[in-house]
């Protein structure tokens, strides 16, 4: 008897340890059990989970019912690798599935998914982090090396526009245009070139968000509608909040310039996502557990230029800078979080993944 309760607590710790996604199926494809990280990704508790089908949740004739069936019938285990899975928690991203025969004579089959998807992204984004922090050198010297030139220039045009004839106040204002264009590009430059710490604090993340869309609803997306989607039980961010403000204002601008002129809409999801970890060094992980989506229903990144989207200067804007996007990764390289592009049912998506405050957190020096 008390082997057997034993037994059970053991079954029970190993199980809730998977850090993946993991099911039970019975052999009317059932759901038997499921997993904590199951709950997370289904967006239900195990009692709601057990005892539903589990074309639920994947479809009748989805790849992940024909492997379970296929493990049924060989009684060996079958793996598929990089398998788009949308989950009902909106989490979308490729997985490794194993479907593996429990013993030879219930039919039950344990069902495990590992997201490899999210790792490989999280490379990508992390990779392409230095490429943001590449340009911090050049964007300190150019910023001062222009700037004192360009001042001149303003000034001269300044001086010059009430000795000149109408026509060519036309050209003189072409060139304090572009002597203004240049101007901002330079200060968008200088923010590469920051190296000042962090102001961390607890952050509410829907007061930053409401702070932004506020800002896009009056100015670049006055005519697009904006819905937002907020997940009330959400804890505090850990952040900068003008940084988290501009990191949010650049990709709202830029989901606002992707939309269709006609019936262009942006969502704002945020929603708390357990499991994803990213390391720190030698002796941390850093857990990312907060997700902000940005959602658009415009065409997309080209697929040419999709890897490197986080690049300085890459951009399929005809009239843009490439450096949207890149200071987006820098301040979140700067957080310590993650973001990742995805294509979800002909919407551009961008997640952000950030870390949750912790109260008398010590500060990384």
């Amino acid at each position: 008897m008390v082997t057997n309760i034993r037994t059970e607590e053991s079954y029970e710790v190993l199980w809730g340890a998977i850090p993946y996604p993991a099911f039970k199926i019975s052999f009317d494809n059932k759901i038997a059990d499921a997993n904590v990280a199951a709950e997370t990704y289904c967006l239900n508790s195990i009692k709601q989970i057990k005892l539903k089908s589990i074309n639920i949740y994947f479809g009748e004739n989805s790849i992940v019912i024909s492997i379970i069936n296929q493990a049924r019938e060989t009684l060996v285990s079958v793996s598929i690798y990089d398998v788009d899975v949308l989950w009902p928690s909106k989490l979308h991203s490729a997985h490794d599935i194993v479907a593996t025969p429990i013993n030879n004579s219930s039919n039950d089959i344990l069902l495990m998914f590992h997201p490899h998807g999210i790792s490989k992204k999280i490379d990508q984004s992390l990779s392409h982090q230095s490429a943001a922090r590449s340009v911090t050198g050049m964007a300190s010297m150019l910023a001062h090396e222009i700037r004192n030139p360009l001042a001149g220039i303003s000034g001269a045009a300044q001086l010059l526009i009430t000795n000149i004839s109408d026509d060519d106040k036309e050209l003189l204002g072409i060139i304090q245009t572009e002597v203004s264009r240049i101007g901002t590009l330079v200060d968008r430059f200088e923010v590469f070139g920051d190296k000042s710490p962090l102001n961390n604090c607890p952050i509410n993340l829907h007061t930053i968000l409401n702070q932004a869309t506020k800002i896009a609803r009056v100015g670049y997306a006055k005519d697009i509608k904006i819905k937002e989607i907020y997940d009330p039980s959400l804890p505090f961010a850990k952040g900068d909040p003008d940084l988290l403000i501009q990191l949010f204002q650049n990709l709202l601008k830029n989901a606002a310039e992707a939309v269709p002129l006609l019936n262009g809409q942006i969502v704002i999801e945020t929603a708390f996502r357990q499991g994803i970890k990213i390391n720190l060094g030698s002796y941390s992980k850093e857990s990312l557990p907060l997700q902000v989506s940005v959602i658009d229903n415009g065409i997309g990144v080209p697929e040419q230029i999709r890897d490197d989207i986080y690049e300085p200067f890459v951009t399929s804007k005809a009239t843009g800078s490439g450096l949207g996007l890149s200071l987006v990764s820098k301040i979140i390289s700067d957080h310590g979080g993650v973001i990742e592009y995805s294509r979800v049912k002909n919407r551009t998506v961008f997640y952000v993944l950030l870390p949750v405050w912790v109260r008398n957190q010590r500060e990384e020096i």
